[in-house]
């Protein structure tokens, strides 16, 4: 039998299990992941992520359909995107980006009752064997030290724009 070692999980056994949706709820452990809050949407890590790096553009409306988005919102849900995109090009200078929206369970959304964007930073060779032949995925660096990371890049281009 495989043994995995996954520390950070143990917190989230052990929490209090709400209904509310985790992008609203607004506890601490959320706040730590948000890396930049804009006026309309914000950007935070995501705490199951791909790879180091993985973020989300979430709108702050509880929304799940594109359509009920307002046209501020769009437009600064693609300015966030844009601006992730910069800060993990100068942060982790990755080789490209997986960018997209599951709307929907059958479209593989795990939180389908509040759309958010993932911008997946890739790098050539970045998968290997564990993932196709152990069925796991390797995270590289701890969730938090990934946001130290980021977080004073989204300051300064915040600053600059």
């Amino acid at each position: 039998m495989d043994s995995m070692s996954a520390p950070w999980r143990m917190t989230y056994i052990r929490s209090e299990k709400t209904d509310t949706c985790v992008f609203c709820d607004g506890t601490a452990a959320r706040e730590n992941l948000v890396l930049y809050k804009g006026k309309r949407a914000f950007v935070m890590l995501n705490l199951y992520p791909y790879i180091s790096g993985h973020l989300m553009i979430i709108p702050r409306r509880h929304i799940s359909r594109m359509e009920d988005l307002s046209r501020e919102e769009k437009i600064e849900i693609f300015d966030l995107l844009d601006l992730s995109v910069r800060v993990l090009k100068e942060a982790m200078k990755p080789d490209g980006f997986n960018i997209g929206i599951n709307m929907g369970i059958a479209a593989g959304a795990g939180i389908d009752d509040h759309l958010h964007v993932h911008v997946v930073p890739r790098w050539i060779g970045d998968t290997n064997f564990m993932s196709v032949v152990g069925e796991v995925r390797v995270i590289p660096e701890d969730i938090m030290k990934t946001g130290e990371q980021l977080k004073p890049y989204f300051n300064k281009h915040y600053q600059e724009d």
